[in-house]
């Protein structure tokens, strides 16, 4: 019987404007396992940038922490980014939100001069340097273009985002709804979910082609 592929999934929080967008995180780990993988969730051990009420769009006066937060997406059933290890999965997985251009990276406020999270880098390099698959929706295309050597990737249509990309070396690809980009020397897999206007419906054909793509690396 073949043994089924590993995919870690990093999560950036819980909620679209200061953490992972739900319903990216929750559609890419249901693509996982439809399409008959399996998958373990991380999330760094940090702070995060501030905590925003989700009714109002307004910061609040208060702080969380992102493995802690995440871990409302994941049940409770997360890890620490620091025990990542890319010897032991198939594929690494970034849903959107904010959080990854906040928590996850800086370019949320740097734009193209962001840096990004330690850990976060070490993953990406880790199982680049083990010519291992790595899948990006929404904004998290974002931290990939900060870390690799000139990719090619989406986020969809918007032209400042896309701008900024490509000020740190990406080449950007217009996609729409269920759209993926493959770049096949990087080996990494982007499709824009929430960066256009869209359902949830769009959301889950964005997983799905996303995880399809990243199958036919293995």
């Amino acid at each position: 019987m073949e043994t089924k592929k590993r995919f870690a999934v990093v999560l950036s929080g819980c909620g679209v404007f200061d953490g992972s967008e739900i319903h990216e995180s929750i559609m890419i780990l249901y693509a996982i396992l439809k399409n008959g993988g399996e998958y373990e969730i991380f999330a760094p051990d940090i702070s995060q940038h501030h905590v925003v009420n989700h009714i109002t769009g307004e910061e609040m006066n208060e702080t969380r922490n992102v493995l802690v937060e995440s871990a409302r997406i994941a049940r409770g059933k997360i890890k620490d980014l620091s025990e990542f290890r890319a010897g032991e999965f198939d594929s690494l997985i970034f849903p959107g939100g904010f959080g990854a251009a906040k928590n996850l990276s800086s370019f949320a406020f740097d734009g193209a001069d962001c840096s990004v999270d330690g850990q976060v880098e070490k993953a990406v390099r880790d199982m680049v340097d083990q010519e291992k698959p790595i899948g990006a929706v929404c904004i998290a295309p974002a931290l990939i273009a900060r870390i690799l050597d000139e990719p090619e990737l989406t986020i969809g249509k918007d032209p400042e985002t896309a701008s900024a990309l490509e000020a740190m070396g990406a080449t950007h690809k217009e996609t729409t709804h269920g759209e993926v980009i493959t770049d096949t020397k990087h080996k990494l897999v982007t499709s824009p979910c929430y960066m256009l206007d869209a359902t949830i419906m769009d959301i889950a054909a964005g997983a799905d082609a996303l995880v399809k793509e990243i199958y036919r690396f293995f």
